[in-house]
């Protein structure tokens, strides 16, 4: 059990019987009134977010979570399928709304982490991790002007699955690049 003062960022909780991750909080305490947690929660089974408050007599229940490695297979018609890296007959699918943002980063035989809730002794995947940096290539991106150093800033190039992000002027076509996940942003080349 957490406290209401103990219900922070990155948690996972039980509320209205689903896992939700805490994506925001923050305690405020207001003239002659109790001190509350504010908080920002999102469902790791349906996705849908909501703000809700604690009050001091408040407990939440913590997650019994646990983690183990999956292989990325493919993705076909929102359906993403994994395996379990030491055993790749052991195929299983995740659905698309818990795999979130996180879809557009998965590449083919990938290793990630998946987060596991045991629900009264039913395992079931609610959230998969990627490592924070990941290698791509860049599939497409403008020629470098002579001279557009000066100015700072960037270009737009497409990375192998089609995702479009900010780069320094000298990253041309077929260059590696590492790109932080969670931000979206580009990290630095990989050696030429």
């Amino acid at each position: 059990m957490l406290e209401y003062s103990e219900i922070r960022e990155k948690k996972i909780i039980i509320y209205e019987n689903e896992p939700c991750e805490v994506m925001e909080n923050h305690v405020a305490r207001t003239q002659q009134r109790k001190p509350q947690n504010q908080v920002k929660l999102k469902s790791l089974l349906s996705g849908r977010t909501w703000n809700t408050v604690f009050h001091a007599s408040d407990k939440a229940d913590e997650a019994e979570i646990s983690k183990k490695e999956v292989k990325f297979l493919y993705e076909n018609k929102g359906e993403y399928w994994f395996c379990d890296p030491t055993d790749p007959k052991n195929r299983f699918k995740i659905e698309e709304k818990i795999i979130g943002t996180t879809g557009k980063y998965l590449k083919s035989n990938e290793i990630a982490t998946s987060m596991v809730w045991d629900n009264d002794g039913e395992e079931q995947i609610i959230k998969v991790i990627l490592p924070i940096k990941m290698e791509f290539t860049i599939k497409d991106c403008p020629p470098s002007i002579k001279g557009s150093t000066a100015s700072g800033g960037g270009k737009l190039a497409t990375l192998e699955n089609g995702i479009k992000l900010q780069v320094p002027f000298f990253i041309d076509t077929g260059d590696k690049v590492i790109v932080n996940t969670e931000t979206g942003e580009y990290v630095e080349r990989v050696g030429k």
